[in-house]
């Protein structure tokens, strides 16, 4: 028993239905597996309750198929009832359909209250049985969607979204970048998006999944800045009920929500070095094991990820390991500061007027000459992030159709030419909320120490983790 068991492989990758069947009868088995693999199912055979838990205890599957008698108890099922709940606490939602030839009818009512889905008679009918199996694989696969949709809707509230086809790039740099992810998106390879804070990363990650073969499955984003180190691995590849004291239910992971499809890491630098080895490792080798579980589950996805940290510095500093790096950059693509492409700045900007303008139901202003020259001469610290928040603050400045520089908060200084921030702290401590003031106190730090995020935070007096869920509250 132990070297068959020691040969099961982990879980296949492919949607291929699975199927366990246990029987002590060697007859029985052999012609159940010549029936299903007929049919195209995956099929693994054991011939006792003892080496049935051993395998399940290492794989899943879609559906189990067991008989209720074994050689400690050939006609009563009690063995079977017992074997059904052991197995219900191993994997409390694959379907299990009980065969029984002595025992009657109400041996296998009880087994399904025991958590049994379905039961057949022995010797069964081919049709009934085939009948069986591919509804109860069907209704496993409907849970699964369920849940896994369930997840998906929660984190997408929970994340600000883009719409990639919004995109715009009129400069020369931009349309050359564009092109160049179109091709790559064709392609398997890991991409690695570097830049400064508020370059526009997460939205090119999302212009290269729809533009890839993988566009009708998930793109999962992942802020890692916001993950804390101990809940690391439950966010990342889930967990089981019961693995921990506030697991009260199975949960799915970022990597198994982003099945098919593409995982987006953001702020990758941040991962915890302790935790860098594991995230390397489903790189590696496409599998994992969620928190409490034994079971090893390979997953086939696209990485993604985007920094504005130099990793090669974090490397030399022994904070990012060398070979992780190796694995997230196959290409990697640097995304310009908006002060590089100056051509896209006023289109920028009207697209932000039109938007905001709609999105409050408001006429929208006009830039006038001024505000055009001052919008093209600013060196933009805080990027497309900082050209968004001032258009949308101007447009409840401005007194008239016309949007001023002051009303952007910028004014050119005669002496040399610059134009520089006159409004960075707009907002009036008697009348404005902490929420208010909150945020624009943590745009002004960010302008200050040059998108740092280490060093934001550290003048904040926040922790990494406590200064990422503010940047995600105020979508900064």
């Amino acid at each position: 028993m132990d070297t068959m068991t020691s040969a099961i492989p982990s879980t296949p990758p492919t949607s291929t239905p699975s199927i366990l069947i246990a029987d002590d009868d060697p007859r029985i088995l052999t012609t159940l597996k010549l029936l299903l693999k007929s049919q195209n199912y995956q099929v693994v055979a054991v011939s006792s309750p003892a080496e049935l838990l051993t395998v399940l205890a290492r794989r899943s599957f879609s559906v189990a198929l067991i008989d209720l008698n074994y050689q400690d108890d050939t006609t009563s099922g009690k063995e079977g009832l017992a074997l059904v709940a052991k197995m219900r606490s191993l994997d409390e939602h694959m379907p299990i359909v009980v065969m029984t030839g002595y025992s009657s009818v109400d041996i296998a009512v009880e087994a399904m209250k025991q958590g049994a889905a379905d039961f057949v008679q022995k010797p069964w009918k081919n049709e009934r049985l085939l009948s069986i199996l591919q509804a109860q694989c069907h209704i496993q696969q409907i849970a699964k969607a369920g849940q896994k949709l369930a997840q998906e809707n929660a984190l997408l509230k929970s994340q600000s979204s883009t719409d990639c086809q919004n995109i715009v790039a009129q400069s020369a740099v931009m349309k050359q970048l564009l092109s160049q992810l179109a091709k790559l998106a064709k392609s398997d390879m890991n991409i690695l998006f570097t830049g400064e804070n508020g370059t526009g990363k997460s939205m090119f990650a999302g212009y290269l999944h729809q533009c890839s073969q993988r566009h009708q499955h998930s793109l999962i984003a992942v802020n890692m800045g916001a993950i804390t180190d101990n809940l690391f691995e439950s966010e990342m590849f889930g967990h089981v009920k019961g693995a921990f004291t506030d697991a009260k239910e199975t949960r799915i992971g970022r990597f198994e929500l982003a099945e098919g499809g593409t995982i987006f890491l953001d702020e990758i630098a941040n991962i915890p070095l302790s935790q860098q080895a594991k995230l390397l490792r489903v790189l590696e080798e496409k599998q994992f094991e969620k928190v409490g579980s034994a079971k090893t589950q390979r997953v086939d996805v696209r990485l993604v990820s985007a920094t504005n940290a130099l990793l090669g510095d974090l490397i030399e500093q022994g904070k990012f390991r060398q070979d992780l790096l190796y694995r997230i950059n196959t290409i990697e693509i640097h995304i310009p500061p908006l002060r590089d492409r100056v051509a896209d700045i006023l289109p920028l900007a009207q697209y932000f007027l039109k938007q905001f303008a709609k999105k409050y139901a408001l006429e929208a202003p006009q830039l006038c000459q001024e505000s055009c020259d001052a919008l093209e001469i600013y060196q933009w610290p805080g990027n497309i992030r900082e050209l968004s928040h001032m258009i949308e603050r101007a447009i409840f400045l401005s007194q008239n159709k016309l949007i001023s520089p002051e009303d952007l908060g910028l004014s050119r200084q005669q002496s040399t030419g610059d134009v520089v921030g006159i409004d960075s702290r707009v907002f009036d401590c008697n009348k404005d909320t902490l929420e208010v003031i909150e945020r624009q106190i943590i745009v002004d730090r960010l302008a200050r120490f040059n998108d740092n995020g280490h060093e934001t935070a550290e003048s904040l007096g926040l922790s990494r983790s406590s200064y990422y869920r503010r940047l995600e509250k105020h979508k900064l």
